[in-house]
């Protein structure tokens, strides 16, 4: 993909996603114009202080939900990166309507206002939470999910192609546990819901460059999934909070103990291609259907507990020293 020729949108542009994509763009993709969209005027000020200002660099400020301001924000761009969502699982439950329309129906927004301009590529960015949810959140992300991929057929063979990643944990990213521990520390307790949980993590670099790769590879409808370590909660608190006493206080309403990435339903459309697997679409009608990678065992599904590649305590304080 020649970057450099490319007018490059991301929606949730000052989250933690955004704001490392905006970074890895401007070090090393040089695209010819990146839009930053957002609601919080005050965090995108907050990243032009931070030194974020560059001659292809715009802010705009914008909400997914105003499919108007969409179209406008889309005007003259090739491809979108849909990172803007509600993603606090409590937040979500108590705000429902609320985690529906920045969610599902701003999802909607992004895929009429890149049909309508004519962008070539749209990929979101979701979660392992989509995948046989529990919760609000998960449910809103498997919508959005759907929604994304068979929007394909509206644009036929030739429009815009839409697709999207599905990953776990980002370590060190706002929400995430690590943070948590980190606090808690110095008190020397930590609190964990459940010693027998289990998630997928990974570094935020590693996710915003699979999302780069995906960008590069993509023909509209997949749902891509890294390969990624699993670990347990209480090695995880080890590991940013050594020999802190562990207190246990409960699975919260919508959490599980364990996460998917693949599920079983999925796994006769599901090709494996090294590093990461690729979930095909149901129906295809925009595609050839020729999709590249090796079939996996119908019964295959993609867990958190019986990952082949579980981090231990050690790793787990190389992988949070690594987080800048």
């Amino acid at each position: 993909m020649d970057w450099p020729q490319q007018a490059v949108l991301v929606t949730g542009g000052t989250g933690s996603f955004g704001q490392h994509f905006v970074r890895l763009m401007l070090g090393e993709f040089r695209p010819r114009r990146l839009i930053v969209l957002s609601r919080d005027e005050l965090k995108q000020h907050e990243m032009r202080v931070a030194g974020l200002i560059d001659p292809s660099l715009r802010y705009f400020i914008g909400d997914v939900r105003d499919e108007s301001r969409m179209r406008r924000a889309m005007h003259d761009v090739d491809v979108v990166v849909h990172a803007a969502a509600l993603k606090q699982v409590e937040t979500c439950e108590y705000n429902p309507i609320e985690a529906i329309n920045t969610n599902v129906l701003g999802a909607r927004n992004i895929v009429d206002a890149a049909l309508d301009s004519g962008v070539g590529k749209v990929i979101a960015v979701g979660t392992d939470k989509a995948v046989d949810p529990v919760n609000l959140y998960g449910a809103t992300k498997l919508a959005a999910e759907k929604l994304v991929v068979d929007s394909n057929s509206y644009s036929g063979r030739d429009g815009t192609r839409f697709s999207c990643t599905r990953y776990g944990n980002v370590v060190g990213s706002r929400g995430s546990v690590v943070p948590l521990f980190q606090a808690q520390r110095a008190s020397g307790v930590v609190t964990v819901t459940d010693p027998r949980m289990t998630r997928f993590v990974l570094t935020l670099d590693q996710g915003v460059r699979f999302v780069v790769d995906c960008i590069e590879r993509m023909r509209g409808g997949e749902v891509f999934v890294p390969k990624i370590p699993s670990a347990r909660i209480t090695d995880i608190a080890e590991a940013v909070a050594p020999g802190a006493r562990v207190e246990i206080v409960g699975v919260r309403s919508g959490e599980k103990l364990h996460e998917v990435l693949v599920s079983e339903s999925e796994a006769r459309r599901t090709l494996d291609r090294g590093d990461h697997y690729v979930v095909t679409p149901v129906d295809a009608p925009w595609s050839d259907g020729d999709w590249e990678g090796d079939p996996i065992a119908e019964d295959f599904s993609y867990r958190s507990e019986t990952n082949d590649k579980m981090l231990g305590v050690k790793e787990l304080r190389d992988l949070v020293a690594s987080v800048p």
